[in-house]
C-alpha cells in the first residue's frame, strides 16, 4: 500500500512537468491556450511549472538515495 502512495505522489508532479513542456511547445508554435492571456505569460508558467514538478521528483530521489547510502560523499548530508 506505501508503495502505491509513494507511485501517486511521483506521479502528480510528472504530469505536471508534462503539462509545463506542453505549454512551452504550444508558445514556440504560437498556439495561445484558454486561461493565459499573452505567449509570454503561458510560456513562464509553462517552465516554472516544469521546474517545480522536476525539482520535486529529483528531491524525492535523493531524499531516497541518501537514506539508503547511495550517493557519494557530495551528496551526503552536513549535520551528519
Amino acid at each position: 500500500m506505501t508503495r502505491l502512495m509513494a507511485l501517486i505522489i511521483l506521479v502528480f508532479p510528472g504530469i505536471l512537468a508534462v503539462y509545463g513542456v506542453k505549454l512551452m511547445r504550444d508558445t514556440l508554435f504560437n498556439l495561445l491556450n484558454v486561461p493565459y492571456p499573452f505567449l509570454w505569460l503561458q510560456f513562464l508558467v509553462g517552465f516554472i511549472v516544469f521546474i517545480v514538478g522536476i525539482a520535486f521528483v529529483a528531491g524525492w530521489i535523493l531524499y531516497r538515495d541518501r537514506k539508503r547510502n547511495y550517493v557519494s560523499k557530495r551528496y551526503k548530508n552536513k549535520g551528519r
